[in-house]
């Protein structure tokens, strides 16, 4: 049977103290084999973890199972009765014996029986100095099994050993596998008195206590050394809880601690509801009653304060004796263990937010466009902050509105949303704190202003952190880094805001050498008078148009020069001739296609690169429009001037194939129409 598949009716204490017996008397081998027979596929490590309640088919199968192996028909009852030497529930073991006789022993043992089995009930009909009776009957609707009996006839005998007295006697007259309503035992012991000085041969050769104790040692210091050998929190939760049982044997138990990066408490659980998980957890850590049957410890340590730890019981059951402090031994080792995995994980996550700085400043020292900056900032920001998303916002000031230009963490949809969004400072609050303060804002969804909260219920975040990006007093724009609800750090505006600053920080001097790199550039590839293309970006579009040309369209190129221009210079001065010629340059631009390119390349000598023509006459169509646009006069110093222009064409693969070659021939065409307008007037 898998282990999906059991029911929680029998304590792992039961399924590995069986084949601790099993492997004494036969080896590994023998193990090997009792599970085969059994049909049991779980590992003997699991069978052995007390944390872990297999079925009663389970118990019954393997019992069956261990007889036959080891072809003893006292099987069962030799270990129940060899419990104390194979290592029973240490915990418990000491537990009983603080009760001080067998007596009291045998009076508790209706509770002890919940922490091995859910599935029979237990019963003191009387018990004296030296005598009980026990009445022990089997659910309804479980098959009886003498195996079962003679475990249990094997459990009670070696109550009196607790206390260094011989093995007790039973009568068993009574069986419910014959037919009776329940099993019922009658035993008798020694009294301690009737005990010669020494030892007799049949007294443990170890005292049981100081066996328990020594196992107890032994299993403290196993469970600190298995928790610091693990190297993840998770791991850490769930081997607490499985360490747990080894000092208190319970059908259930609870941890719950909060998370070191902040965010939903880490919760782990053996034996209850997956459903049940999250209400019980919350009612732990806040200190809230999980009932009379829970047995309830702190997992603090001297630096922090982790979460609880609870064993349960079933309704109407619960501890023995004092628990708790057993309990509390082990969650002390879980808080030690916790506290290194913590201390380990930060650590990590410092190296991994150093490489991320270093490699973001790697990266943004060779970035030289701002938007590659912003995407490259952005990418690093949930690495170095700890968010979920992340975005950077640019200030456009013609606009007046902040428009997110890189993002992560969002999906596609809110990737989308939040590209298409204009956060401007008459409907956004929030960023008129930015621009005039110049301040960070952290921004709760719950409450924030109206536009922001509907933004980030559309985005799935519920913390933000926003700061601005400032260049000398002036506003680019901003850094966020996002949360979606429950999983922020409780003080956002703390070591989150001071790294998000310090991102924001590189981000502002990587935008500013890319906006000063982008204007160098310009001013490299522009006409400063005018702001079209010079000589040198005019070729290198031309000589891109040619090489991207498709075999079925037409490329053509136009030449323009002013007429009159000198007589406007030395008649008006050289600001009305720069102003003519920022005139004219609207004029050409407003003339040519969308797709077209204007150029300045010298004085008053224009360009037009006209790629796609469907055919090669298109060239001199658009020409006249670039005639056309000089119709109308210019006013320039309160005067309206008449300035005309000449072109010349060139089409590729007519007039020549390279851009140079190109130019060279639209300007001697621009020379012959001059001259040819020139001959035509009228003298």
């Amino acid at each position: 049977m898998s282990q999906e598949t059991q029911g929680r009716e029998t304590s792992g204490a039961t399924t590995g103290g069986l084949l601790r017996y099993v492997r004494g008397q036969g080896g590994d081998e023998a193990v090997t084999e009792v599970l085969r027979r059994a049909g049991v596929d779980a590992t003997p490590a699991e069978l052995d973890d007390q944390s872990r309640w297999w079925s009663y088919d389970t118990r019954i199968a393997l019992f069956a199972a261990a007889t036959d192996v080891l072809g003893d028909a006292r099987t069962m009852y030799e270990v129940g009765a060899s419990a104390l030497r194979s290592g029973l529930a240490h915990g418990l073991v000491l537990l009983l014996r603080s009760m001080g006789t067998p007596r009291q022993v045998f009076r508790q043992l209706p509770r002890a029986v919940q922490k091995f089995s859910t599935t029979s009930t237990m019963e003191i009909l009387e018990a004296g100095p030296t005598w009980a009776a026990i009445r022990y009957r089997l659910h309804d609707g479980y098959p009886h099994s003498r195996l079962d009996c003679d475990y249990t006839q094997g459990l009670l005998s070696c109550v009196p050993q607790i206390f260094s007295l011989p093995a007790a006697e039973i009568v068993h007259e009574e069986c419910q596998s014959d037919g009776h309503p329940a099993c019922v035992y009658h035993l008798t012991w020694q009294r301690r008195s009737r005990l010669p000085w020494r030892r007799t041969d049949d007294a443990l050769p170890l005292d049981p206590e100081l066996h328990a104790l020594r196992g107890q040692l032994q299993i403290l210091q196993s469970a600190a050394t298995d928790l610091v050998a693990s190297d993840d929190v998770d791991t850490v939760l769930e081997r607490i809880v499985s360490r747990a049982a080894e000092a208190v044997l319970a059908p259930a138990y609870l941890l719950a601690v909060h998370a070191p990066a902040g965010g939903p408490p880490l919760v782990h659980g053996a034996g209850v509801a997956p459903q049940q998980l999250p209400q019980l957890a919350a009612t732990l850590l806040d200190g809230g009653d999980l009932g009379p049957g829970a047995v309830v410890v702190d997992v603090v340590s001297a630096r922090r304060t982790h979460g609880r730890l609870a064993a349960l019981y079933r309704p109407g059951d619960g501890a023995m004796g004092d628990e708790s402090a057993m309990l509390a031994a082990y969650a002390g080792h879980a808080a030690a263990a916790l506290d290194l995995i913590i201390a380990l994980e930060e650590a990590r996550t410092e190296a991994v937010r150093a490489g991320s700085l270093l490699s973001l400043a790697h990266e943004l020292a060779a970035t030289t466009e701002a938007a590659e900056v912003a995407e490259v900032v952005a990418e690093a920001l949930p690495g170095i902050v700890g968010c979920r998303t992340a975005s950077i916002l640019l200030w456009d000031a013609a606009s007046g509105s902040l428009r997110a230009q890189a993002s992560v963490g969002m999906g596609p949809v809110g990737r989308e949303l939040l590209h298409s969004t204009a956060l401007r400072a008459e409907d956004v609050p929030e960023l008129v704190g930015m621009l005039t303060g110049r301040e960070p804002q952290v921004i709760r969804s719950e409450t924030s202003s109206p536009v922001m909260r509907r933004l980030l219920e559309r985005l799935g975040t519920s913390d933000l952190v926003a700061v601005p990006l400032l260049a000398d007093g002036v506003f680019l724009g901003a850094a966020t880094a996002g949360w979606r609800r429950g999983e922020a750090p409780a003080q956002l505006d703390g070591e989150v805001l001071t790294r998000l600053r310090g991102v924001g920080d590189q981000a502002t001097t990587a935008l500013q050498k890319a906006r000063l790199l982008q204007t160098v550039r310009h001013q490299a590839t522009h006409d400063a008078l005018t702001g079209l293309p010079n000589r040198v970006l005019f070729l290198d579009r031309l000589t891109g148009a040619i090489a991207d040309a498709h075999p079925r369209a037409h490329l053509g190129v136009l030449f323009c020069d002013l007429d009159r221009f000198k007589q406007v210079n030395d008649g008006l001065g050289h600001a009305a001739g720069d102003e003519l010629l920022r005139q004219v340059s609207a004029r050409l631009r407003a003339a040519v296609r969308p797709g077209d390119t204007v150029g300045r390349l010298s004085g008053d000598e224009f360009a037009v690169l006209l790629p796609g023509l469907e055919q090669p006459a298109d060239a001199a169509g658009l020409a006249a429009r670039v005639v056309a646009c000089f119709t109308d006069p210019f006013r320039l110093e309160g005067r309206e001037v008449v300035v005309g222009t000449s072109v010349g064409i060139a089409v590729h693969g007519t007039d020549g194939t390279g851009p140079e070659e190109l130019l060279r021939a639209a300007d001697a065409a621009m020379y012959r129409d001059k001259h040819d307008r020139r001959s035509s007037a009228p003298r």
